[in-house]
């Protein structure tokens, strides 16, 4: 299982790659793993959408400094 570090390290590269696509990407890669059997695969995905939208949601937010 991958390092909640690792995850998202993973995601952030998806959204340098993908820019605002990177949850589509991501999304559509976890669903053909799934269909393939793959479950531990489509896990890692959805743990990888769920910190791509963490980081979007960061990236939003305003700066109190």
């Amino acid at each position: 299982m991958l390092s909640d570090r690792e995850i998202y390290r993973t995601a952030a590269r998806m959204i340098t790659r993908h820019g605002t696509d990177a949850r589509a990407e991501v999304s559509a890669r976890a669903d053909t793993l799934y269909e393939r059997g793959d479950v531990v695969g489509w896990e890692i995905g959805m743990r990888i959408m769920d910190a791509i939208r963490n980081l979007e949601a960061e990236a939003c937010e305003p700066s109190l400094h």
